[in-house]
């Protein structure tokens, strides 16, 4: 899990490719998947209750998908809100090439596939802020790196914006909500199902 977030794998080749025909929230999508990225066979459970317990998504706005690996989340955002602005961002190069590609083959014109760092340097640049948070966040990366990650994403909801994160009950998603409580944040447990808690995310702010 650690070599398929941070490694920079090369771009996918034609015969690394296989594609998959999944249906999620009411809509299909055709993808191709490889070797070294998350998920490199099919669509996990956890993204599908992720997708599965999710609120509708407003018409417009911003949104983004955190750790896109080839794309999913991301895909089904653009698709059920054309209008929106979407951000799929990920550190593993063929997962961005992947996305980029999935993007493309579902006629996502909407979603704009990008590196973490380059969309850190632009929501900053410009003071971003995104109203939509969807992430399968890459639990194993470490504590450390995972708290990173999230306190630097999160940070970025408008005063009104939501995240849903989806953590297994097993690898410490309660005690991330417990944490989460502690930053800053207002987390709750949205869901809970075949062993995967959807939580909750807004800035504590948005509530006083």
């Amino acid at each position: 899990m650690q070599e398929q977030y941070f490694s920079d794998q090369l771009p996918a080749t034609v015969s690394d490719l296989r594609t998959l025909h999944f249906t999620e929230r009411g809509i299909q999508f055709i993808a191709q998947l490889s070797p070294k990225v998350f998920s490199a066979t099919r669509l996990d459970l956890g993204t599908r209750q992720l997708l599965s317990q999710a609120p509708p998504l407003a018409a417009h706005g911003r949104f983004l998908d955190l750790g896109c690996g080839w794309g999913p989340i991301g895909l089904a955002m653009a698709k059920e809100a054309p209008k929106a602005q979407v951000w799929a961002i990920d550190v593993n190069s063929r997962a961005l090439d992947l996305a980029q590609r999935n993007a493309r083959l579902n006629d996502c014109t909407n979603l704009r596939v990008l590196t973490a760092e380059d969309a850190l340097r632009e929501v900053e640049s410009e003071d971003l802020r995104f109203d939509v948070i969807w992430s399968n966040p890459p639990i194993r990366i470490g504590k450390a790196a995972l708290h990173e990650l999230l306190l630097t994403w999160l940070s970025r909801l408008s005063d009104e914006g939501v995240a849903y994160l989806v953590v297994q009950r097993h690898l410490g998603a309660d005690s991330l909500i417990d944490w989460l409580n502690t930053q800053g944040f207002t987390a709750t447990k949205l869901a809970s199902k075949k062993g995967f808690r959807i939580i909750e995310v807004r800035l504590a702010s948005s509530h006083c």
